[in-house]
């Protein structure tokens, strides 16, 4: 755990009681300050009760008395409209912060001899597996790494900082909205698409919102931006106008003079005198497709950033494990091949594994973002049959019809089956794909559990399999 610093003897209101706001009530309390919690789900009081933490209904309570609301991220803090808690903080004058800025300000006030490196990483997709890639980098290289924030740990509960530390954070657009100090050695933006605009309000406030990962950027720090769509090239151009500090674009499709670049799955390094050829991606199992080349080129130039030897980083990216519910393969029955993208989530995530694959079964559906599945109609005469779920099915029945055969299904596991039975009468090699392009919250509590069910269902038709055997 980190012990907060700055607010030894205050009390600081915790609104949201699931993992980030627990973590941080408990490093709030390990660096001396008190805490007021409250959530408006019953069993998330009686779990911060049952940790012995004062739960306090901040509807009633006095706000004068609160040095800062820490508020959990996936509270609206400006839309669609702002919550409760954050009007009456605002109202009160009370200083509104999330756990990366708790974290932020104890590294900021730690003698220079304590503090760790920090790469921090954002991006619409990607992200997950590029945190964890470069996580893997680092530990591979010998560094005392800790990965956290939007992925695994929450930040407060990773092990204290050392001087020798790095911390490898993933930071969503939300965790960004409520973070003002942060300044990482290393700061990566891979890429934006059109994602979370309700509660940004619109693309302009997600851009924005991307864009605060480089706040504290300067001299000496070095900004990793991918340059494959036009948002980010546009940033990439205006940071390096400023001249601030050291930057390398990033991109898995053309050559540059400068930065890091793949081609046709080759990494290349230009961020010296020469452009070397650096390592073979098509060796990397773990990281097939374009859209993991970026990734790789990503974390690639943040571990050599912070002083991981070139051949150590790219041994790393060779050896990298990969991550679950991205492009996972989670089973293979006979010539059918499970893979699960559960952590596609919108239709530009999607695309990177449809695009992976030359045909496939695809299982997709949930609660649809904006614009549905209507800008992947490129990749439908790919799609040898759609198994569709949730609440998404009919509208995306109708965006497919006639440029793929669909079967609306009632639940993941009989889409599963339903796939399973067609590629195995296809007598070929075949992949079914779940790759939903929706957030899961019709059906499951998140991707994650999406994806666990989706192993489950691929585990219990190889049980029957076997019966049958």
């Amino acid at each position: 755990m980190i012990p907060v610093r700055g607010f030894e003897g205050k009390t600081v209101a915790v609104f949201g009681l699931g993992r980030t706001g627990l973590t941080a009530a408990r490093a709030l309390v390990a660096g001396g300050a008190h805490v007021a919690l409250w959530d408006e789900n019953p069993a998330s009081q009686d779990a911060a009760r049952a940790e012995g933490f004062k739960v306090v209904d901040l509807r009633s309570a006095d706000w004068s008395h609160f040095a800062a609301l820490m508020l959990s991220p996936g509270v609206p803090l400006t839309h669609p409209q702002p919550h409760w808690t954050v009007k009456m903080a605002r109202d009160a004058g009370v200083e509104i912060l999330g756990d990366i800025e708790l974290f932020a300000r104890t590294v900021n006030a730690a003698p220079p001899h304590k503090r760790p490196k920090i790469i921090a990483i954002t991006g619409t997709n990607g992200k997950s597996t590029t945190t964890a890639l470069i996580g893997h980098l680092c530990a591979s290289a010998g560094r005392d790494t800790r990965v956290g924030g939007n992925i695994g740990t929450g930040v407060l509960g990773l092990d204290d900082m050392h001087g020798g530390a790095v911390y490898v954070l993933e930071l969503s657009s939300y965790q960004l909205d409520l973070t003002s100090s942060l300044k990482a050695d290393a700061t990566v933006l891979l890429n934006i698409s059109p994602d979370h605009l309700d509660r940004h309000g619109g693309m302009d406030g997600y851009i924005a919102a991307k864009r605060r990962i480089f706040l504290n950027q300067g001299k000496g720090d070095t900004a990793i931006i991918g340059v494959d769509d036009p948002w980010c090239q546009q940033i990439c151009t205006e940071i390096t106008a400023a001249n601030r500090r050291t930057i390398w674009p990033i991109s898995a499709g053309k050559a540059m003079g400068r930065g890091v670049y793949a081609l046709q799955g080759v990494l290349y390094d230009a961020t010296g005198d020469r452009v070397t050829e650096m390592a073979d991606l098509l060796r990397a199992r773990s990281l097939p497709g374009r859209h993991n080349w970026q990734n790789a080129c990503a974390a690639y130039a943040a571990a050599t950033a912070i002083g991981i030897p070139a051949q150590d980083a790219v041994e790393g990216l060779l050896t990298f494990p990969g991550l679950a519910h991205r492009m996972e393969t989670v089973g293979t029955l006979g010539r059918v091949r499970f893979v699960n993208d559960s952590k596609a989530t919108n239709a530009d995530a999607a695309r990177q594994a449809m695009s992976s694959y030359p045909k496939f079964y695809w299982i997709a559906g949930g609660v649809a973002k904006a614009g549905g599945i209507s800008e992947l109609a490129d990749l439908f005469p790919r799609v040898a049959k759609a198994y569709l779920i949730g609440e998404a099915s009919l509208a995306f029945g109708q965006t497919l019809e006639g440029k793929a055969p669909i079967r609306h299904c009632a639940s993941l596991e009989i889409a599963t089956a339903a796939a399973y039975s067609d590629a195995l009468d296809s007598g070929e090699d075949a992949i079914v794909l779940l790759s939903p392009a929706c957030a899961s919250f019709d059906q499951f509590s998140d991707f994650e559990a999406r994806g666990e069910a989706f192993r489950a269902a691929v585990e219990g038709l190889g049980k029957i399999g076997a019966k049958a055997g």
